[in-house]
């Protein structure tokens, strides 16, 4: 575990000089603007995302008011999302959740937030670390799938396990920005299919192991 520790410091220091300013890039003016925007990110760009919530805010602004909305409204609103006809059921069931049974607040605990319908645990953490500054775990996207298994900060394609692996090498005042830093770093250098080792900072330690499909693969 020493071993892979003093990698992860590495892998930090090298994402930190790269990126020294941590950014989300989904843009959200509050917790449940984020959670919209992460639940819509599923299997969609993040630049796709942020075309589409402007309109859907500016329609339905909160909980209470989307928790009124028709699934086919929203459905056009969503539409070039993809798999629009789950992610505006699992919407409108979480606005009606948070309107309901947590008063209109979006909760600030994942044991809370994935009673909602469309959260899973990555999106419980992204909205936790981005609006609420909680690190209760890591978020754990494609990218950090990927780059997490090429750099043998893991040996396991499965979320669960590559969060639970990342929370015990970073420091845990690093994990909300350690997913972001690692988004843009699997975005600009370390791509799915061919990644820019020549420009890698992390070429001298990286052991640049081949990722199984399962690692690749879009959510």
């Amino acid at each position: 575990m020493s071993s892979r520790k003093d990698l992860a410091c590495k892998v930090l220091a090298a994402l930190k000089i790269r990126y020294p300013y941590s950014h989300p890039h989904l843009v959200a003016a509050n917790a449940w603007e984020l959670l919209v925007a992460t639940v819509l990110a599923a299997q969609c760009t993040d630049a796709r995302v942020n075309t589409v919530t402007p309109e859907l805010f500016q329609r339905w602004p909160d909980p209470a008011s989307l928790a009124e909305a028709s699934l086919e409204d929203l459905e056009k609103v969503i539409r070039s999302t993809g798999f629009f006809h789950s992610k505006a059921k699992n919407l409108l069931g979480a606005a009606r959740r948070v309107r309901d049974v947590f008063k209109g607040a979006v909760p600030r605990s994942i044991a809370e937030l994935i009673t909602l319908p469309g959260v899973a645990r990555k999106t419980a953490n992204v909205v936790l670390s981005g609006a609420y500054g909680i690190n209760e775990g890591i978020a754990v996207d494609t990218h950090v799938k990927r780059i997490s298994y090429r750099l043998s900060l893991t040996d396991t394609t499965d979320p669960v396990s590559i969060e639970r692996d990342l929370m015990q090498v970073f420091p845990r005042e690093e994990w909300g920005d350690v997913n972001h830093r690692m988004v843009s770093f699997g975005r600009d250098v370390c791509r799915a299919r061919k990644p820019s080792c020549g420009k890698c900072e992390m070429f001298s330690f990286c052991p640049q192991r081949d990722v199984p499909r399962a690692a690749t693969a879009r959510e």
